[in-house]
């Protein structure tokens, strides 16, 4: 009896040989067999017994293995548990290292012109609305100065013209009839600003419908000039002014409530009423700012709403109402930023200017004569480059605002609806040769709001 070593295995028989003695070569081991002894190489063109050792650097023939920690040509293993040479890895290390960049099968979002068609964070949204500006300068920042300077030329010529024309009759009237041609010229003059203060409402909303138009085609890779915007703008035109009817009107009868306040205060007479009027005017009035506040944030989207998808007004303030939940803050933070850098900005612009100005006549009159023709000259030089820049900064400024709350209007439906897969699909045909394909702004659910 053996063990599978060839060694005597104990209780062997009287034939068998004794524990520990080594057993003879197998017939086809001994000389003239078959197979070369253990350890020792293998002729060419011979095979290996399966279980015999291969030489180092040998190879193996196909089917036979190669004991554990022998080497391979094609691998040259290290035996186990010795050190690799430095610098060198072990064949099942040696692989190459994955290139630098996104993952495979991942594609970053199109941008096919503004920005990228994803979710926007919030300081994309506010470099967004200055390149709004800044790659179509001619059709945004051109037709807001024009319209600028119509505004300037009405206010003076309405109130300049009825200020100078009512108060040409004061110095003409008879002693005792001048302090009622005064107080009547005073009148007239301040009804005369409702003309431009009317027009320079409907001003400012058609020129957010065009930038609200202007900055969605541009997110899309499309540039259009000042005609083909406000043929965008058919049948729009009527919702957009109402809508800033109503508000022109919301901050009228906020501003009446408050003065009516204030108002009562002093009707009811004393100290007592007075001051009550007073703490109750100032009350009053930080409410209504509160409530304005909010009330604009919550409906800031509704141009967007009514020029992108064509609702109707009712249906355009609940879908503001809707976007806006849940990102108050944030769009908050976006329309008080963009106003205040525009205040900033032309404050910082014109009093430079203004004060130069002053300086200047002051300089030329050190007597206090400010009625010569050089100092009349100078402070109105100074006065029309001061409206000027105010302007330029006005100008850039209506873009940059109705720009921004386009984008936020853009990332809130992307957030909620998933919009960047249909504007990528629309990107796609449009670039494929496809013509007549349907407005990707539109609402799914046409002239209404979405159901709840």
């Amino acid at each position: 009896m053996t063990d599978v070593d060839g060694w005597a295995a104990p209780g062997a028989g009287q034939d068998e040989p004794r524990w520990g003695e080594r057993l003879p070569p197998a017939p086809e081991q001994q000389q003239g067999g078959q197979h070369q002894p253990t350890g020792q190489p293998t002729p060419p063109g011979q095979p290996t017994p399966s279980g015999q050792p291969t030489p180092s650097g040998q190879p193996t023939p196909f089917g036979q293995a190669t004991p554990y920690g022998q080497a391979t040509p094609y691998g040259q293993a290290t035996p186990y548990g010795q050190p690799m040479p430095y610098g060198q890895q072990a064949p099942w290390a040696q692989q190459q290292s994955p290139a630098p960049g996104p993952p495979p099968g991942w594609t970053p979002p199109p941008r096919p012109g503004l920005l990228a068609l994803r979710p926007f964070t919030f300081g994309e949204v506010l470099t967004g609305s200055f390149q709004v500006f800044r790659r179509n300068p001619r059709t945004t920042f051109g037709t807001a100065l024009l319209a600028q300077v119509v505004l300037l030329v009405v206010t003076l010529g309405v109130t300049g013209g009825t200020a100078a024309a009512a108060f040409s009759r004061v110095d003409s009237a008879l002693p005792q009839d001048r302090d009622a041609v005064a107080a009547g010229a005073v009148a007239v003059t301040l009804l005369s600003t409702i003309v431009p203060l009317l027009l320079s409402v409907v001003v400012s909303a058609l020129l957010q419908g065009l930038f609200v138009l202007e900055t969605s085609r541009q997110l899309l890779g499309q540039r259009l000039r000042l005609g083909g915007l406000w043929a965008l703008t058919a049948g729009r035109r009527g919702a957009l002014l109402g809508w800033s009817a109503l508000l022109t009107l919301a901050y009228l009868v906020a501003v009446a409530v408050v003065a009516g306040v204030v108002a009562l205060g002093f009707v009811v007479g004393g100290g007592t009423g007075i001051a009550i009027g007073i703490v109750s005017g100032l009350l009053a009035g930080l409410g209504a700012l509160a409530v304005g506040v909010w009330l604009s944030v919550q409906l800031s989207l509704v141009p967007s709403a009514l020029m992108l998808e064509r609702l109707t007004l009712g249906a355009a303030v609940s879908r503001s109402w809707r976007l806006v939940r849940g990102s108050f803050w944030r769009t908050f933070g976006v329309v008080v930023l963009v106003l205040v850098m525009i205040q900033v900005a032309a404050q910082v612009a014109s009093t430079p200017i203004s004060l130069l100005a002053g300086l200047l006549a002051g300089a030329l009159a050190p007597t206090g004569d400010l009625t010569s023709p050089t100092v009349l000259v100078v402070t109105g030089a100074g006065y029309l480059l001061t409206f000027a820049v105010a302007a330029v900064v006005a100008s850039i400024g209506s873009v940059v605002q109705a720009a921004s709350t386009a984008l936020v209007y853009v990332d809130r439906r992307i957030r909620t609806e998933g919009l960047d897969l249909e504007l990528v699909r629309h990107v796609e045909r449009r670039d494929a040769g496809q013509a007549d394909l349907p407005d990707p702004w539109r609402s799914p659910w046409g002239d209404a709001a979405p159901p709840r």
